[in-house]
């Protein structure tokens, strides 16, 4: 049985395969999408950055309208954004007066550029609306009723807690901070999260054991 599989897939046609990978590719595309606009993010700018990861190969803007099917005023902001982002890169091509744009490769320093984004977009504005309402507020004072009193421990606590976070996150991912993947991998102690049995080298794992005969 296992003969006839790899028999049928070695039949494929070279159009056929190329086929599957854009499927493929196309279905990254479309899940990066979704992801973004959960984000916030829009939709285009999130489906540009996928594309271009995902094929790992510079193009231009009339290639990526090509392939997305959408203006060239979308992919343009989208591009704006991402080089702002620091997620992708302009890139010459020798003999080639277009400019051309690739995605970081490396995952973890694209997960680095993605965090230093949003928390700038998203928690630095945060610690500073804080700020306004802490002086806004009614002041403490010697007498000060106890109602005021918990309106400022709690606006200090939140404060205290978004501080160390983004404490953290500056060290972790920046340029020089200690790594998002060292980060990662002194909290995971344990295995948790989405089952991996889905996964080629866990399948491959589990043939071997039954090969083998032996006891896990």
């Amino acid at each position: 049985m296992a003969r006839n599989t790899s028999t049928s897939k070695s039949s494929l046609s070279k159009a056929q395969v190329k086929a599957q990978l854009i499927d493929s590719q196309d279905r990254f595309i479309a899940s990066w999408g979704r992801m973004g606009s959960v984000w916030g993010i829009s939709r285009t700018m999130a489906e540009v950055h996928a594309l271009l990861y995902i094929t790992g190969t510079p193009m231009c803007t009339d290639e990526i309208m090509d392939r997305l099917g959408v203006s060239r005023g979308n992919v343009s902001m989208s591009v704006r954004s991402l080089l702002e982002w620091a997620v992708i890169e302009k890139v010459r091509l020798t003999g080639d007066r277009k400019e051309y744009y690739q995605a970081e490769q490396d995952v973890w320093s694209m997960l680095r550029a993605i965090a230093r984004e949003r928390i700038k977009r998203e928690v630095d504005p945060l610690l500073n609306a804080l700020d306004d309402i802490g002086e806004l507020a009614p002041q403490l004072g010697t007498h000060a009723p106890e109602d005021i009193k918990a309106l400022h421990k709690r606006l200090d606590e939140v404060r205290d807690g978004f501080e160390l976070i983004t404490t953290l996150a500056h060290k972790f991912t920046g340029p020089r901070g200690a790594g998002l993947q060292t980060a990662a991998k002194l909290l995971a102690k344990a295995p948790v999260g989405r089952s991996k049995k889905h996964s080629p080298q866990s399948k491959r794992k589990a043939t071997h054991k039954s090969t083998r005969g032996g006891t896990p």
